[in-house]
């Protein structure tokens, strides 16, 4: 029995704690799939209107990106107040690629991040790890 156990039963049960943690700590790290889809209908127009800017509050918490997705208007300045309210996933910080913004996210601390959407359509941003937790701007 022992050889049996040695042989088969230990790394069988290696690989199934294995793959259990590595679900779980993907769970963690891509609630992209509990946000609506990108460029779905549902975008919601938030945020307050400051001087011309549009300033819209995002906050990073177990569920990811929120809210997600968000109304923008092609060609009107934003201003994102970011603030991490979590410290259980990778979103420690905001990249969007096509405005080259890549900014750390301090937890429980508001972060200015200011660009002006200049194409319509559907703007990704997320965290640094391939935008496994991510959010989307629709923008008109």
């Amino acid at each position: 029995m022992r050889p049996f156990f040695s042989r088969i039963i230990k790394p069988w049960l290696a690989l199934t704690a294995a793959a259990v943690l590595a679900g779980a700590s993907q769970q963690a790290c891509s609630k992209e799939s509990s946000a609506k889809e990108p460029g779905a209908p549902g975008a919601q127009e938030v945020g307050r209107r400051e001087n011309g800017v549009h300033v819209v509050d995002l906050a990073v918490t177990e569920k990811g990106f929120e809210p997600s997705p968000v109304q923008l208007k092609k060609g009107e300045p934003v201003k994102l107040v970011v603030t991490r309210k979590t410290d259980l996933t990778c979103a420690t910080e905001l990249v969007m690629d096509e405005y080259k913004i890549d900014t750390k996210l301090p937890l429980n601390t508001p972060v200015d991040i200011t660009f002006t959407p200049n194409q319509s359509g559907t703007l990704k941003y997320g965290c640094a790890m391939g935008k496994m937790i991510a959010g989307t701007f629709v923008v008109d």
